[in-house]
C-alpha cells in the first residue's frame, strides 16, 4: 500500500488537474454555443441559394457554365480533396476520424486511378500528413475558430479556377457534419462541380423571377457564391463539431478524475487508519513494557 504521504501528493495532483478540465469544459461550452449559433444561421442562406438556383437552371444554361459541368462517366482523373481538421486537441477522436475519413476517400480515389491534390486545413491534419510523408498541395492554420466567408473565399477560389480550365475534374471536402453537439460525423461533400439538392422541390410552383439582367448574368454571381457557402458551411460545422467533441471529452475526463479522486481518498483514509492504529499499538507495547 502507497504511503500516505505519497497518496496525499497524487490526490493534489489530480484535483489540479480536474480543475483545468472543468474549466476546459466551461470554455468549450462557452464557444460551442457561438459556433452552434453561426451553423443554424448560415443555413437559410444556403437554402434560399441553392432554391434561386434550382429556379434558373436548365439544362441549355448549364451547357454554358463551366461549374455546372459533370464529367462522363470513368472521366475523372484528378479530384482536389480538401481537409478540414482542428489546430488543437484534447478533442477525442475527432480529428482522428475526420483524417481517417480522409484516408479512405484518398485510397478509393487513387484505386481507380484518380491523381488526389490534398489542401489541408488546420495543425492536426497537417501533423499527420506531413509525419506520413505526403505532398500537401496547400495548407492552412491561420483560420482558427471564427471561420468567416472571406476565408471560404479564399480557399475555393483557386479550385473554382482550376476546375473551370479543366485541370480538374472534381473538388470534395471533408469535414464534421454537426448533427448535435453529441454527434459529429466525419462526411465527405462533392463541392464541384455543382449539383443541386433536389429533394423538396417536387410539387413546388417555380417561382415567378423578373430577371435582369439575364439568367446567365445572375447563375454567374450565384454559382461562385453557393460553391462558397459549401465551404464555409463546412468550416463552420467542422468548428462546432469541435468544441462539442471537445466539451465531451473534458467532461469525461473531469468525470473520470473525479472517480480516481474517490478510490484514492478511500485508499489515503485506509492507510491513515492503519498508520495510527500502528502508532497506537506501538505506544501500548511501550507502555506495558515499561511496566514490566
Amino acid at each position: 500500500m502507497a504511503k500516505p504521504r505519497e497518496l496525499r501528493r497524487r490526490i493534489r495532483s489530480i484535483q489540479n488537474t480536474r480543475k483545468i478540465t472543468k474549466t476546459m469544459e466551461l470554455v468549450a461550452t462557452s464557444k460551442l454555443k457561438r459556433a452552434q449559433d453561426r451553423v443554424v444561421a448560415a443555413r437559410p442562406y444556403a437554402a434560399a441559394l441553392a432554391e434561386a438556383i434550382g429556379d434558373l437552371y436548365s439544362p441549355a444554361l448549364a451547357e454554358r457554365f463551366a461549374l455546372l459541368r459533370q464529367p462522363a462517366a470513368g472521366a475523372i482523373k484528378r479530384v482536389a480533396l480538401v481537409l478540414i481538421t482542428a489546430n488543437r486537441g484534447l478533442c477525442g477522436a475527432f480529428n482522428a476520424n475526420l483524417i481517417r475519413e480522409a484516408r479512405r476517400r484518398i485510397q478509393t480515389l487513387e484505386a481507380d486511378g484518380v491523381t488526389v491534390d490534398l489542401h489541408v486545413v488546420g495543425k492536426k491534419g497537417i501533423g499527420f500528413f506531413r509525419f506520413a510523408r505526403r505532398a500537401l498541395a496547400s495548407q492552412r492554420i491561420d483560420i482558427g475558430d471564427r471561420p468567416t466567408a472571406a476565408h471560404a473565399a479564399e480557399l475555393v477560389a483557386p479550385l473554382m479556377q482550376a476546375f473551370e480550365a479543366g485541370t480538374l475534374d472534381a473538388v470534395e471536402v471533408v469535414f464534421a457534419k454537426f448533427n448535435s453537439a453529441i454527434s459529429t460525423p466525419p462526411a465527405t461533400l462533392v463541392v464541384l462541380p455543382v449539383t443541386l439538392p433536389d429533394a423538396g422541390r417536387s410539387g413546388r410552383q417555380p417561382a415567378n423571377y423578373i430577371l435582369q439582367p439575364s439568367a446567365d448574368a445572375i447563375l454567374a454571381r450565384l454559382l461562385p457564391l453557393y460553391v462558397e457557402n459549401q465551404l464555409f458551411r463546412a468550416l463552420v460545422e467542422t468548428t462546432a463539431g469541435f468544441y462539442g467533441a471537445q466539451r465531451t471529452a473534458m467532461k469525461s475526463a473531469t468525470d473520470n478524475a473525479g472517480d480516481i479522486l474517490d478510490g484514492l481518498r478511500r485508499t489515503y483514509n485506509r492507510a491513515r487508519q492503519a498508520q495510527i492504529t500502528q502508532e497506537i499499538a506501538e505506544i501500548v507495547g511501550g507502555a506495558e513494557a515499561l511496566q514490566g
